[in-house]
């Protein structure tokens, strides 16, 4: 009796979102195990992640199963009680703070670079690309470099910091085509490595480091897939801490996710298994954080190119699953599959954001103006 409850209960939430369970199109969802219903009404966006990977539930296109879903706000339907603890948690607690600031590295990037490798573009860019006039994956990485290079105004000898600087390909690539020195900073041991083997050939440093620990100046800041690291309650702390990194008359540019309402936790099944104490900002909880610091030049949002480039991580790692499976169980790969599909629907449903905002420390001679740049 208590599994045909549930089970009515899911089946009528997937079926408001055009979802059936056990239907012919390929969005539709086929259940192996039973007891997945009372898993998704006890447990939420976490028994559903989990569900699938344990093979609890099977779906031929994820990705557009999780755009419909998000489209009838599915994740918000079945919040249950012990949600009320993750949030109240994350109220209590800088779930952020210093002492927790390398939980991600270890976790998430100290993955293993074969799995990045195998999955991002040939420089490991791990952030959304830019695909205007782009036909493969490299190109459109290139592209969102140069988009960064043309918006910060790169000359030689700009004095640059990269905040979470990732492999150093970007870095590597702004030293190679436009002449600049920088420093990047990492909360990964496995990235610092990589980054220091390839920028060793340009003025580049590279430092396991947090931002909070920075004391020093530079022309041009810029941090890319790294603020939803940083934890609303540590918003005005990173602004201030930009703030104090620029000389007069710098520039900054924040490429980050966006969520459509201020929160203060993101998906629990993120969280759990992909990125640690990660949490999306929204438009409100930035310019608050960045008020009476620093001045918004350009806000620029190109969402739907996120979806483009996280269908192309997953393609690129199933292909390259032959490979990696030496090292990492079907059950890690279940679990990848639906973050990087799970993420693509949510793209594509509309509920995410993709900014580049550039920011001046106290305004631009004669104006800033990005009309020509994109």
């Amino acid at each position: 009796m208590t599994t045909n409850r549930y089970r009515k209960k899911v089946e009528a939430m997937l079926a408001s979102a055009d979802i059936l369970i056990e239907g012919n199109r390929p969005w539709d969802v086929h259940v192996t195990n039973d007891d997945i219903y009372e898993r998704v009404a006890v447990d939420g966006m976490l028994g559903v992640g989990e569900g699938y990977m344990d093979g609890w539930w099977e779906c031929d296109q994820l990705d557009e199963m999780i755009c419909r879903a998000f489209r009838a706000n599915f994740h918000h339907d079945i919040r249950p009680i012990k949600y009320l603890l993750f949030t109240l948690d994350a109220r209590l607690r800088n779930l952020q703070r210093k002492t927790r600031a390398f939980q991600v590295g270890e976790q998430h990037y100290d993955l293993g670079d074969d799995l990045f490798r195998a999955m991002l573009d040939k420089r490991m860019i791990y952030s959304c690309a830019y695909w205007k006039d782009a036909e493969n994956l490299n190109q459109a990485q290139e592209n969102k470099l140069d988009l960064i290079a043309r918006k910060l105004q790169f000359e030689p000898g700009t004095k640059v910091l990269d905040i979470g600087c990732g492999w150093g390909g970007a870095l590597n690539y702004f030293a190679e085509k436009y002449g600049i020195e920088g420093v990047g900073i990492t909360i990964s041991r496995e990235q610092e490595q990589t980054a220091k083997n390839l920028c060793q050939n340009q003025a580049v440093d590279i430092r396991l480091q947090d931002y909070r620990d920075l004391n020093e100046k530079f022309d041009r800041v810029y941090s890319v897939g790294m603020f939803e690291h940083v934890g609303y309650k540590n918003y005005r702390t990173y602004m201030q801490t930009v703030y104090d990194s620029l000389k007069p008359h710098g520039l900054f540019l924040l490429h980050s996710i966006g969520d459509r309402f201020s929160t203060n936790r993101t998906d629990p099944w993120l969280t759990q298994y992909i990125f640690p104490n990660g949490m999306l900002p929204s438009s409100a909880q930035i310019t608050t954080a960045s008020e009476g610091l620093l001045n918004i030049e350009d806000w620029h949002n190109f969402p739907h190119d996120y979806e483009r480039t996280l269908m192309c991580w997953y393609n690129r790692f199933e292909q390259s699953w032959d490979s990696l499976k030496e090292h990492y169980d079907e059950r890690f790969f279940r679990m990848w599959r639906y973050y990087l599909l799970a993420c693509a629907g949510g793209f594509r449903a509309g509920g995410n954001q993709l900014w580049q905002i550039v920011y001046s420390r106290d305004g631009v001679p004669g104006g800033y103006s990005a009309d020509n740049i994109r």
